[in-house]
């Protein structure tokens, strides 16, 4: 994702329970975490990673917007990846969570983010450096044997929930190299009575 799109995304507090890594620490492993339900809201795009920007800068509108509707705003801003073709184009949801299920108004639409079994990741660094990060999220996984939410499609990796969560207010915090950003990628429903905890 380019560095730039995140510059003029301002953050609200969230709490994580990722594992925190940075660029050199190779052996540290994702969490398996369980999420509920979070109503959020979100305007959506299709885009390329050339022009993933044209998505990313509409996170200030969505928020001013939000904020000016008196919607009660419950955590930090996301990208949800829902068709990822990276040769083509991304079909991506620019988004924040929400107190409860808003009403849409214009392209902004009020959804659900759904409960479940992720797999959870803090990356700390600039954001250049998350391709590579996911790159080895999805290697990791391999290598556990864990299988995600997604679906392969004619058009590309259908994904039931793969966030990018932003977790670093630029105006606080300047220095990219320090931003935190979430890698929060829901696994596919276990069969009843199988456990896939990582091996260690």
């Amino acid at each position: 994702m380019p560095a730039l799109v995140l510059a003029a995304v301002a953050a609200p507090p969230a709490m994580s329970s990722a594992v925190l890594v940075r660029p050199e620490d190779v052996s540290v492993k994702p969490e398996i975490i369980q999420r509920p339900e979070q109503p959020y809201a979100a305007v959506r795009g299709t885009v390329t990673m050339q022009t993933f920007s044209e998505i990313a800068d509409r996170l200030p509108e969505l928020i001013g917007s939000l904020l000016a509707r008196g919607v009660h705003l419950a955590g930090a801003p996301f990208f949800r990846y829902t068709l990822i073709d990276m040769q083509a184009h991304l079909e991506v949801e620019a988004g924040i969570p929400t107190l409860g299920v808003i009403e849409g108004e214009g392209d902004v639409f009020g959804a659900v983010l759904p409960a479940g079994r992720y797999v959870s990741l803090t990356h700390v660094g600039h954001p250049d450096e998350l391709v590579d990060v996911t790159g080895r999220l999805l290697t990791w996984a391999d290598g556990e044997g864990l299988s995600w939410d997604k679906t392969d499609t004619d058009q590309g990796e259908q994904w039931g929930c793969r966030l990018e969560v932003l977790k670093t207010d630029p105006r606080v915090e300047p220095d990219m190299t320090q931003w935190e950003t979430d890698l929060v990628f829901r696994l596919a429903e276990q069969p009843a009575g199988r456990s896939t905890s990582p091996t260690t």
